[in-house]
């Protein structure tokens, strides 16, 4: 049985916390008992046992035949919680407003985990629709502004990629460690990061970390259409989200007395 510090992983734990995992993952896509249970390795019966356990608290929700799961209303509500709860999030939600309303573009907060991205705050312009830009969302963390802000944060010698060839969303995306790393070096000189249409085709990003955490942990960033993106916008959009950035760490530093969750 895996162990963290020196304390035994719980089975039962564990297998609620991957079926639940598995199925957030999954989007729209419900998931049947005998799928599952495949997926998990774990027995039809005792899979059938944990799945009506957490339909009955909420955790998992089932169709009207009772053969499709998929994750239940308990988990937003959850995951509500904490974004609530994250002195982090509600410090910058207002400066999210202010970037959007002045540059008249989207506008994210997201914050590392593993090798992904999670998104935890947006602001959608009003010029233009976005559907992938939603609270939750993952995305690897070399395909996209707000990752490589982050990635570049730290050295190269630190950085865990994963295995060759990365992840591609769109043909930008960066799919060789070598060509990832030579962007990371230009990102640290140039102080942000570029995605030029690397996690969706047609939209560029500007993303910038945030260092109150040392390494950062959080970032924000621009998406704007690449249309739309002449010269002169593009330097008000790097000017404006300096000065959120700038506002955002002026308020939050590891001194402030507030828990360190990470």
């Amino acid at each position: 049985m895996p162990e963290s510090s020196g304390v035994r992983e719980v089975k039962s734990a564990a297998r609620t916390v991957a079926l639940l995992e598995l199925l957030a993952g999954r989007g729209d896509r419900p998931a049947r008992l005998d799928e599952l249970a495949a997926q998990l390795g774990v027995p039809r019966s005792s899979m059938y046992q944990l799945l009506q356990t957490l339909v009955d608290r909420g955790w998992v929700r089932a169709d009207t035949t009772g053969s499709l799961y998929g994750i239940g209303i308990r988990a937003l509500l959850t995951g509500t919680s904490y974004l609530d709860s994250d002195r982090h999030v509600r410090v910058v939600r207002p400066y999210l407003d202010e970037a959007s309303d002045a540059l008249g573009e989207t506008i994210h907060l997201a914050r590392l985990d593993g090798a992904d991205v999670v998104y935890l705050a947006t602001r959608e312009s009003h010029e233009y629709a976005r559907t992938l830009s939603r609270v939750g969302r993952r995305v690897p963390a070399h395909a996209g502004a707000l990752g490589k802000a982050l990635l570049a944060e730290r050295p190269d010698s630190e950085l865990s990629l994963p295995a060759q060839p990365l992840t591609a969303l769109t043909e930008n995306t960066h799919t060789e460690s070598a060509t990832l790393l030579a962007d990371l070096a230009e990102v640290r000189e140039r102080g942000y990061s570029i995605d030029r249409e690397e996690t969706v085709p047609g939209i560029a990003g500007f993303g910038f970390a945030l260092r109150y955490d040392a390494p950062a942990v959080d970032a924000i960033s621009c998406s704007v259409p690449v249309a739309r993106l002449t010269g002169e916008h593009e330097a008000r959009i790097v000017a404006v989200m300096r000065e959120m950035r700038m506002k955002i760490e002026s308020l939050l530093s590891p001194a402030s007395g507030a828990p360190d969750w990470r």
